[in-house]
């Protein structure tokens, strides 16, 4: 798996999809700076497939990545920065409303959180829209290496009551430590078999 990985396009409307074949489509959601293009980098063993900044709010429209030819992963404009204009927020919010919206391609949205914050107002609130449009979520908890070791079990249980969840529905990452690679890529492997 992940032999092949290639940027394909940035999109900002459902309707200049690159997905013309319905080909599975993983989708990566989070706040703004929370890792999702790590995240991509880390499950593809790439250094550089998703570009990565230490400034937020740094992807700005809808990213496709073709693996092996068979699936895409879908990196989208993070949410919460507070930077962002009024009209520029709302204009990410309407891509990403587009995108999510009556798209049977989507198999699982990766519901990115950080570690060390927590699940914050806008990640509640993503979380019930997910649900509300009936999509499988699995929530990614990231940056567990910025946690000291004494406060982990405090941030993850933080987590799993804040979104009412048990373990099994949180996949905790370090892209530092390069953990969680493996539980991401078998929730993935299993989402896209459920389609053969």
């Amino acid at each position: 798996m992940f032999e092949k990985c290639e940027y394909v396009t940035s999109i900002v409307s459902s309707k200049h999809s690159p997905n013309k074949d319905n080909r599975p489509e993983i989708v990566f959601l989070g706040r703004s700076n929370v890792g999702k293009s790590s995240l991509i980098n880390l499950i593809t063993n790439r250094k550089m497939l998703a570009r990565t900044s230490t400034l937020p709010g740094k992807t700005i429209t809808i990213n496709f990545y073709n693996i092996d030819d068979s699936f895409y992963l879908v990196d989208v404009p993070g949410y919460g920065y507070a930077r962002r204009s009024k009209d520029d927020k709302q204009k990410f919010g309407r891509y990403l409303e587009d995108y999510l919206t009556d798209n049977l391609n989507i198999k699982v949205a990766f519901l990115l959180v950080d570690t060390k914050v927590g699940p914050t107002n806008d990640d509640l609130l993503m979380f019930e829209y997910l649900l509300y449009l009936e999509l499988p979520i699995m929530v990614v908890a990231t940056k567990t290496d910025k946690v000291n070791h004494s406060n982990l079990a405090k941030a993850k249980k933080q987590i799993k009551d804040k979104l009412n969840l048990t373990d099994e529905s949180i996949i905790y990452t370090s892209f530092f430590k390069k953990t969680g690679r493996e539980e991401i890529i078998e929730v993935i492997q299993n989402q896209i078999k459920k389609e053969i």
